[in-house]
């Protein structure tokens, strides 16, 4: 995995387009709030720009890092700031640009502290494309933390139904992943035969032994498993969808949980193959479990933002399998519905909460007729279902797909369960549809205006990715096994 220095610093551009759109809606006047949104379109716009270049820049047939930037930061502990891109990060940074984007122009409409909602929102987005891109432990773990420290505040202020329990216990959840990431961290750092934080130097083989494998990813799988809605460790994510405002709950759902899952994969597997090895049927019996609770849970759920909530943890259990095959395929797919379903949770989301705002109340019993009162929302919000549901045509169909081709070679009987819940999953998904958009028509919401183009364009940006990375998958599915095929190769003896 020879490193390809980049000749521009596209990578810390995306992070600094971040930082200089917080540093500037700090600047903007408290009385200013229509300012604060434009220029935090403008600046998450320069994000998503640069991360959609490099996405397509990226040069498949040389494979390996590039767009590197390696920067000698502490000498003595052997850090550095130190960037790249590859096929596993890329689809992921274009996601968390895809998101913020549309996020903000979700949230148009937003009238209470705005200049504080958006600082807030990029100090968080600033953490996940660090996380992201970040190939050192020390800087990873940093920008890790940077993510998740807005979360409470964004959740406890401008959330709704019981925000502070929400806030709180999504909080002590993290923080308890945090506990577990670090020891992990800084055991593999004390147990290197050279002190580095670099993860290069950390995957050389030999550098640990079986049993420190074991033991660290265990604690990394825990500690990150927590924050991707492993079950049994995802109960604070269904109640922080729940109590979150619409683009945080996109956020929330659409990348932060990935943030999770890429730190399982970027640390925990990279670091402790051995240990990937070793608790690969635990990670399998614990996706399968997590597919199938997902689904039975939001089968009796009849609030409309826990249905989305439980399927979104059922969907999240589809990666954790994919991870759990120890195959090319298995990692291929598991990388694609991170960024499918974190398209698809955002769209979903981002539908909801217009309906929210002005019905004002997200029971689905409360809500029948919807598409005949706001058929262009309620379109957007059937069009993610379906991706849910994993019609082809749509990202995730590909990815799952992948996932359990591999799946049912290596776990046939975990596969088929996998498979089976995730058909009930379609059919509860159908019945959420039939009730509230296309049941009786509740009479107090037949006043209520429909969305307007301008509030559906960050709707339409989501959309329409889900249907081209669903015609053309090969475009995501190449860029992943580019690095997918040498790692693997690298685990054969």
């Amino acid at each position: 995995m020879n490193p390809e220095f980049a000749g521009f610093p596209y990578l810390s551009a995306i992070l600094l387009s971040c930082v200089a759109g917080l540093a500037v809606i700090l600047l903007v006047p408290r009385g200013r709030p229509d300012l604060v949104k434009w220029v935090s379109l403008v600046f998450s716009g320069i994000a998503l720009a640069l991360s959609l270049y490099v996405f397509c820049a990226y040069d498949k047939s040389r494979g390996g890092l590039q767009f590197v930037e390696k920067v000698l930061w502490l000498k003595p502990l052997g850090i550095h700031y130190f960037n790249a891109a590859d096929g596993f990060n890329l689809p992921l940074i274009l996601l968390a640009g895809l998101v913020h984007f549309t996020g903000v122009l979700t949230m148009w409409e937003l009238r209470e502290r705005v200049k504080e909602y958006f600082a807030l929102s990029f100090l968080l987005v600033a953490g996940v494309f660090g996380f992201f891109m970040s190939m050192d432990l020390f800087f990873l773990f940093v920008w890790y933390d940077v993510s998740l420290f807005p979360m409470y505040q964004l959740i406890a202020i401008w959330g709704t139904t019981r925000k502070e329990y929400g806030a709180l216990k999504l909080f002590l959840y993290l923080l308890a992943g945090s506990a577990l990431v670090l020891p992990g961290m800084l055991y593999l750092y004390a147990g290197a035969d050279s002190r580095s934080f670099d993860i290069l130097t950390l995957m050389q083989p030999g550098m640990f032994t079986p049993g420190e494998q074991k033991f660290a990813f265990l604690l990394f799988y825990i500690g990150f498993g927590i924050l991707a809605g492993v079950w049994p460790f995802h109960s604070w994510s269904p109640v922080g969808h729940v109590a979150a405002p619409t683009s945080v709950s996109m956020i929330h759902a659409g990348v932060l949980m990935k943030v999770g899952a890429f730190g399982i994969l970027r640390v925990g597997i990279f670091l402790c193959p051995i240990g990937w090895q070793y608790w690969a049927e635990v990670m399998a019996l614990l996706a399968a479990v997590g597919i199938v609770y997902g689904v039975l849970v939001g089968l009796t759920a009849t609030d409309l933002k826990y249905v989305v909530a439980y399927s979104s943890v059922s969907h999240m259990g589809v990666v954790g399998l994919g991870l759990s095959t120890l195959t090319a395929e298995g990692l291929n797919g598991a990388v694609f519905q991170m960024f499918a379903h974190g398209i698809m949770t955002a769209l979903l989301f981002s539908s909801l909460g217009y309906i929210y705002d002005r019905t004002h109340t997200k029971m689905i019993s409360e809500l029948g007729g919807m598409s005949r009162i706001m058929p262009v929302a309620s379109g957007y919000f059937i069009a993610a279902a379906l991706a849910a549901m994993g019609v082809p045509l749509f990202a995730s169909f590909w990815a799952e797909v992948v996932v359990f081709l591999s799946a049912l070679k290596v776990y046939p009987v975990r596969g088929v369960l996998a498979i089976s819940a995730l058909v009930l999953n379609a059919l509860f998904m159908l019945r959420v549809v039939q009730k509230a958009f296309y049941g009786k028509t509740n009479e107090r919401n037949a006043h209520l205006p429909d969305m307007s183009f301008g509030l559906g364009i960050p709707r339409m940006i989501l959309v329409t990715v889900l249907v081209f990375f669903g015609v053309m998958p090969w475009i995501m599915l190449d860029l992943i096994q580019v690095s997918v095929i040498p790692f693997m190769a690298r685990l054969t003896p």
